[in-house]
């Protein structure tokens, strides 16, 4: 097995209209494909366990285009708070733990989890409803499950996932 590594990818432009970058910790497969070892924060429509093929980056901007190659059947869940997010950590992780989710990323105002879309959705939505909103002073959205373009329309890419087999 390879160490793990460490790539850039363009996450979208700020509102200085400069390039915004994450770094992520990938796998390298034997292929030159990378699987993500945590959901990002930032990038649009990947999760952890995602696989994808990088891309030269378009007219210089900074960070890898990617390509998709096969969801992992993780769904991103990014949690931003502008209150003390320590407490909100405490309640909600280990509510979120329980269906199955981990914890990728803590920082001062955000929360990035991980978990399988065959938790449910409605489970899922249910317990990030319990625990953030307007009284929280926070919010939740799925990093993973609109187009990146509109944020409305549903990707659907869990559909063949949850097939019977």
């Amino acid at each position: 097995m390879r160490a793990l590594q460490v790539i850039e990818l363009f996450a979208g432009t700020g509102a200085d209209g400069r390039p915004v970058v994450e770094r992520l910790q990938v796998k390298v497969n034997q292929d030159d494909s990378c699987q993500l070892v945590k959901s990002p924060a930032f990038v649009k429509g990947l999760a952890s366990g995602d696989i994808i093929r990088l891309e030269s980056a378009d007219g210089g901007q900074a960070g890898s285009q990617f390509s998709l190659v096969k969801h992992s059947g993780n769904l991103c869940i990014r949690v931003y708070c502008r209150g003390d997010i320590t407490a909100l950590s405490d309640r909600l992780t280990p509510a979120l733990e329980k269906l199955g989710a981990e914890l990728d990323t803590e920082t001062a105002r955000l929360l990035v989890y991980s978990i399988h879309v065959s938790c449910g959705f409605a489970a899922i939505e249910a317990v990030l409803d319990q625990h953030t909103g307007e009284g929280e002073d926070s919010v939740w959205l799925y990093g993973n499950v609109y187009d990146p373009v509109d944020g409305r329309t549903p990707l659907n890419w869990w559909v063949d996932i949850l097939k019977p087999q």
